[in-house]
């Protein structure tokens, strides 16, 4: 760890932005952690924010302690680091063996004159008191969330349009902890299933294209031919060149024969386990999911032990929906992915509020004869079943 001591040691200072561990090695631990700079009474000091389930826990830490309980954490229990600072971008990646692999990009220095000149403003940045920073600031306009409502030509935030904008940068922060695992030299193809008015497709690809730089192809598909008509409209005005739109259904489509990632938001019951199982089939590295109106195991689900339970139907149509979600992770873990579920904003029209996260690592989970007692102790026939494992796709 003697080259991250370094690495650490040059960048926790009033310039860095922030770091991002995630790629937890132990799933009952933090999913992730973020530290970034704050001022305290003057002092700097760094936040390390947790995320253990859907909570988080934050301690605040001098210099000295924090590489110290970095070092720890990369040692220990994650997998990935990404840091930003005004000096430049590190990305660390630890293997199976504990071996680091690290890339440095540093910007070009600034002068004296500049830091002096800068230095005020950065500490009342970082002032504890300040407003939240989200990935697309208040403030600052960008043309599609002007034309989605989000935002007035000034940069402020509609008020009835907070909660939206508050999803789409919690959408992004998903996005940013996956930013290791997409390629950076090549083309990055991204599709969206079911992907409505795409506010988040279009901040993905904002995101993604225009202020992380990324080569990136997104393909958005909806059934509803208006919506697709606006979609593309749109996104001729903007110059998204890579941002196309289809019709079309999720089962059937055959547009693309590789993806790097699969993003599927609300789609309705089965189409979710469809979605899957074709990310699976096209070697997606990494999906996003966020399922919704889960009624196939509702209709299936039976226990003579729970019974009682199950005779109220709201709390069985809960039961079910859990039971959907976690079959799902755990079927995507029996073909290679570390798959996560994290708690997520309340979409526009459900409340449905969990997001599947599947990164592929290859390493196929042990788990079919749990999967196999579970499904058979609540009389489950799940579509992703047949769709993913006895259909032989990841194989």
């Amino acid at each position: 760890m003697t080259e991250l001591h370094g690495i650490l040691d040059r960048y926790l200072d009033i310039n860095l932005r922030q770091i991002v561990l995630s790629g937890a090695k132990n799933k009952e631990g933090a999913a992730k952690v973020r530290i970034r700079p704050v001022m305290i009474k003057e002092k700097l000091q760094f936040q390390c924010t947790k995320t253990v389930g859907p909570k988080e826990f934050h301690e605040n830490h001098g210099k000295t302690e924090t590489i110290t309980l970095t070092e720890g954490w990369m040692e220990m229990d994650f997998k990935q680091l990404q840091l930003e600072s005004e000096k430049g971008t590190v990305s660390v990646l630890v293997s199976k063996k504990g071996k680091l692999t690290i890339k440095e990009k540093q910007n070009k220095q600034i002068s004296a004159e500049e830091v002096c000149g800068n230095l005020e403003v950065r500490k009342q940045e970082l002032s504890h008191n300040r407003k939240k920073r989200y990935i697309l600031e208040e403030g600052k306009p960008v043309g599609f969330l002007i034309d989605l409502g989000v935002m007035t030509r000034e940069g402020k935030i509609v008020r009835a349009r907070y909660d939206k904008f508050r999803q789409i940068n919690r959408f992004l922060e998903f996005i940013e902890d996956i930013l290791p695992r997409l390629a950076k030299d090549r083309e990055v193809t991204i599709l969206d299933f079911g992907c409505g008015k795409s506010y988040l497709t279009f901040a993905m690809y904002y995101y993604l294209h225009e202020l992380k730089e990324y080569d990136v192809r997104i393909i958005g598909l909806d059934l509803k031919e208006d919506v697709i008509e606006n979609c593309g409209r749109l996104s001729r005005k903007y110059g998204f060149e890579k941002l196309k739109f289809y019709q079309g259904d999720i089962a059937s489509y055959e547009g693309v024969e590789k993806v790097d990632m699969v993003v599927t938001l609300h789609a309705c019951d089965t189409a979710t386990d469809f979605a899957l199982a074709k990310a699976v089939n096209w070697g997606a590295s990494v999906i996003l999911s966020v399922p919704c109106c889960q009624h196939e195991l509702n209709k299936q689900i039976a226990n003579e032990v729970l019974e009682p339970v199950f005779s109220y139907g709201v709390l069985k149509e809960r039961i079910a929906a859990l039971m959907t979600d976690g079959l799902r992770a755990q079927m995507l873990e029996s073909v290679g992915y570390d798959t996560q579920i994290l708690e997520f904003i309340d979409m526009e029209h459900t409340p449905k509020n969990l997001l599947i996260r599947a990164v592929y690592t290859g390493k196929k989970k042990d788990n079919e004869k749990k999967l196999r007692k579970c499904l058979d102790e609540f009389g489950l026939q799940p579509t992703l079943e047949e769709l993913l494992l006895k259909g032989g796709i990841g194989e």
